[in-house]
């Protein structure tokens, strides 16, 4: 299967949204089928075939996740994320400042769910190929 150190060394090739659905497909190749990534310190829960699943460390300090959800501010903050403009960790901060929790990544479906405190969905973006 897959380990944690192939998903960082194919992470570090990300330098914002924009690099996403290259890594997105790098992931599919090790046989990734989901992954649920927590804004609070973006540790990543990677799930494989046959149960097989493995779990990234904190990479930052825990951020305070907003209790209140402002999909509005959240979607221009994603599309600037997407179009190159912020890095990952300015992203992982506008999330936790607009109310998102985490987000779950389902690779065959080549989707992306954001998700709020209380795990309602915010929003459901396809990932391009």
């Amino acid at each position: 299967m897959f380990t944690i150190a192939q998903i960082e060394q194919a992470h570090d090739q990300v330098k914002s949204g924009a690099d996403f659905p290259k890594y997105i497909q790098e992931l599919k190749k090790f046989g990734v089928q989901f992954f649920t990534t927590w804004v609070r310190d973006s540790h990543t829960e990677y799930f494989g075939r046959n149960g097989f699943n493995i779990q990234s460390e904190s990479q930052y300090e825990a951020l305070p996740i907003s209790e209140i959800t402002d999909p509005t501010q959240f979607l221009i903050c994603l599309k600037n994320h997407q179009e190159g403009k912020t890095d990952y960790p300015t992203f992982c901060q506008d999330c936790a400042q607009t109310g998102i929790e985490k987000w779950i990544v389902l690779l065959d479906a080549m989707t992306c769910t954001y998700f709020d405190r209380a795990g309602e969905i915010i929003l459901v973006t396809e990932i391009p190929a």
